[in-house]
C-alpha cells in the first residue's frame, strides 16, 4: 500500500491543488498486472484540508485489505460548490479532480466502482456529488452531514455572510442543485440510477435534528438509506469509528 500526496495545478481554479491517495497493494503488483480500481472519493469538513482523514483516523490502517483507492481532495471552505464569492470547486471535484486522479493512477470509471463520503462539510458534498451524478456514484455516505442549507442558514445567523459567500442569495437554495432535499426527490422520481445512501450523526451532535429530518425525508422518498445514530458528537473520535462502518457497508 502507498500513501501519496499530489500536489498539481487545476485549470479549473487556476491554482496550485493538492490531494491524498491511499493506493492498494493490489495496484503495486510485481508483475505489473493491475485491473482498474474500485474508488472512494472521501471528503473533509469545513476548516480541514486533504490530510485531515489521514492525521485524524486510521483511514489507512482501515482500508489496508481492501482492494480500494481513497482519494481525498482539498476544497477549503468551499462546501463544494462553484462559490457565488470564490472558486469553482464543485466543476473541480465533480470533473478535474476524477479525470485528474484517473491519469495518475488505475482508477475505474465504472458507476459500480465508485463512491464517496465525507464528514460535516464533505457530507454534504457526498450527497451532492451522488445525487446529482448519479449515473457515475453506485454509493455514498454522509457522516455528521449539514445536509439542509436552508436551514441552516435560517437558524444559524453567525454563519449567514459566509454561506452568502458561497451559495449567494439564501432564497435561490430552495429547488437548487445545493438542495439535498431536492436532488433527493428528483433521484426518487427519475427513471435513471439510483445510489445507495449511508447516513450517521451522533444524538448529541449539533447538526442531528437536520440529519434526522433529512433521513425521514429520505426514506419517504423510498430512497435506498441506511441509518444510524448514537451517542456521539461533532468530533474525531465518532467519525474514527464510523469511517469503519462505512467501508464495511460499501458495495465493493
Amino acid at each position: 500500500m502507498a500513501l501519496l500526496q499530489c500536489d498539481f495545478k487545476s485549470d479549473v481554479l487556476q491554482l496550485a491543488v493538492s490531494m491524498n491517495v491511499i493506493v492498494p497493494d493490489v495496484a503495486l503488483r510485481a508483475d505489473g498486472v493491475t485491473g482498474e480500481l474500485a474508488t472512494l472519493y472521501l471528503l473533509h469538513g469545513l476548516s480541514d484540508d486533504h490530510t485531515i482523514w489521514c492525521r485524524r483516523t486510521s483511514i489507512e490502517r482501515y482500508v489496508a485489505d481492501m482492494p480500494l483507492a481513497v482519494v481525498m481532495p482539498a476544497v477549503h471552505r468551499s462546501f463544494y460548490n462553484d462559490m457565488a464569492v470564490g472558486y469553482r470547486y464543485w466543476t473541480f471535484v465533480s470533473e478535474e479532480l476524477p479525470r485528474v486522479a484517473r491519469r495518475m493512477f488505475p482508477l475505474s470509471a465504472a458507476r459500480e466502482r465508485n463512491f464517496v463520503a465525507g464528514l460535516s462539510m464533505g457530507g454534504f458534498g457526498a450527497f451532492k456529488l451522488a445525487l446529482r451524478q448519479p449515473e457515475r456514484f453506485a454509493a455514498a455516505a454522509s457522516l455528521s452531514g449539514a445536509l439542509d442549507m436552508t436551514a441552516r442558514i435560517h437558524d444559524e445567523p453567525e454563519w449567514a455572510a459566509e454561506l452568502v459567500n458561497v451559495f449567494g442569495d439564501p432564497a435561490t437554495l430552495p429547488g437548487s442543485g445545493n438542495d439535498l432535499l431536492h436532488l433527493a426527490e428528483v433521484v426518487a422520481q427519475s427513471a435513471g440510477p439510483k445510489p445507495r445512501l449511508y447516513q450517521c450523526c451522533g444524538t448529541e451532535d449539533f447538526l442531528y435534528a437536520q440529519n434526522v429530518r433529512y433521513r425521514d425525508h429520505a426514506l419517504s422518498l423510498g430512497l435506498d438509506l441506511t441509518y444510524e445514530d448514537g451517542p456521539g458528537e461533532h468530533e474525531w473520535g465518532y467519525w474514527d469509528a464510523q469511517i469503519q462502518r462505512v467501508l464495511a457497508w460499501l458495495p465493493l
